[in-house]
């Protein structure tokens, strides 16, 4: 993929390697090919030729798990229309279609930005399989729209796609009810996410931990804190034992709530019991040291990961980055930017957009330049999705842009339109 150009067609270099290639292989060239910033006309003309050339080869065999799993990468791409046309190219094949393929078709739709024209369809999917007999709507497809529709705060279409299930011969399983529940929990549907925990509970489904984790970190988020430490209680007394993420979620919560001593606490608990921390963890405390205005504490902790020379993965130097950017010190932010390499972290395009928004909102112009300088040399090119979300950063600031920032504000505006 680095190597592919005009100059060298992708094709040829997939005749190279003939022998080797095979079916799960080409599945992760179109990943690849999905995540690649390019026009779309030219993305479709780069699958059509992976997937003709796909289909000659002897080891290539048509069928509906193929399809639906190439439907799939390019609906997780949010290339919709690349994925309608993979179906259509099914059809043509003499393939006949199953619920799988109109499950990832579903969830395909469902990728994309429009999320309400996306329900519909995905809604118009279902009531077309409910009459076709190869095609029936199965607990997967149930948890697809249960989810969906529960992400999108529809009360009414949730109850009426759970009464529908009722009435058939499809019956609710723990991920039926663990997505909608953790789909409510995020957008801070509290009321909701416990009415489904009541159906749960009558219809005889024992929770799991997947289940006090989604309750434990919903609770936490809206800062029920009683309720979230009563789940942990019954965690505690069932026959399920807490996890990393029951821990990191507690910490993470606390943090944001500027609890301090409940978040150390809970850390020491989960070393007390055996669980043992990972990166996740020690960025959950970074930044809860962060939110509590314990700026050193939190260098503290990133300093001691340094020494004990594991890998630092490129999301704790940006937890490390964030906390200084939160308390007012783009200086310390800068000067750990410039030596992550020292300490064998190479900075990514997150980073870049963490700092970009960072020194935007705080008017830094010095310090905007030289990143701007980093992001050059380092071979970053922002998109627009990366322009839209810092001129955010700039609206969302109290401060009043001086004229000069004003001019700068209009030439990223023209960026973004770009």
């Amino acid at each position: 993929m680095r190597n592919f150009s005009d100059k060298k067609p992708l094709v040829s270099t997939l005749d190279k390697y003939v022998r080797l290639l095979r079916t799960d292989h080409c599945f992760l060239l179109f990943e690849e090919l999905g995540k690649r910033d390019k026009w779309l006309q030219c993305l479709e003309i780069d699958l059509e030729k992976v997937f003709r050339w796909m289909q000659k080869q002897r080891w290539y065999i048509a069928d509906n798990g193929v399809y639906s799993k190439l439907i799939s990468v390019m609906g997780k791409k949010g290339q919709t229309r690349l994925a309608m046309w993979l179906f259509t190219e099914m059809r043509n094949s003499g393939c006949r279609a199953d619920t799988s393929v109109y499950n990832a078709l579903i969830t395909a739709h469902l990728h994309s930005r429009d999320k309400c024209k996306a329900l519909a369809k995905a809604l118009g999917y279902f009531e077309k399989m409910k009459g076709m007999e190869r095609c029936k709507p199965n607990i997967v497809t149930y948890n697809i729209l249960l989810r969906a529709f529960a992400q999108a705060g529809d009360v009414n279409q949730v109850n009426a796609l759970f009464k529908d299930l009722d009435q058939s011969i499809v019956a609710p399983d723990i991920y039926t009810y663990n997505g909608v529940m953790d789909a409510y929990g995020k957008i801070g549907m509290i009321k909701e996410m416990e009415s489904v925990l009541s159906r749960m509970r009558s219809n005889q489904c024992r929770p799991d931990i997947i289940t006090f984790n989604v309750l434990i970190d919903s609770y936490g988020k809206k800062q029920e804190f009683e309720k979230m430490e009563q789940v942990f209680k019954s965690l505690r007394h069932s026959k399920e034992r807490p996890t990393v993420p029951t821990f990191n979620s507690m910490i993470t919560n606390y943090g944001k709530a500027r609890l301090r001593d409940k978040a150390e606490n809970v850390f020491h608990k989960m070393k007390k019991m055996g669980c043992s921390p990972t990166f996740i963890t020690y960025e959950s405390l970074i930044m809860m040291y962060g939110f509590c205005d314990c700026v050193s504490r939190a260098r503290d902790i990133f300093d001691e990961l340094v020494a004990s020379g594991k890998e630092i993965n490129v999301s704790t130097l940006n937890a490390m980055l964030d906390v200084y950017c939160m308390n007012g010190l783009p200086m310390e932010a800068y000067r750990l930017f410039e030596s992550a390499s020292k300490i064998g972290v190479s900075p990514d395009s997150s980073t870049y957009k963490l700092l970009y928004k960072a020194y935007t909102k705080a008017n830094v112009k010095e310090l905007l330049q030289k990143l701007l300088k980093h992001m050059d040399k380092d071979g970053i090119v922002p998109n627009k999705r990366f322009f839209l979300d810092a001129l955010g950063a700039f609206g969302s600031s109290n401060d009043h842009p001086s004229a000069s920032s004003k001019t700068g504000l209009s030439k990223q505006k023209e960026l973004a339109k770009t």
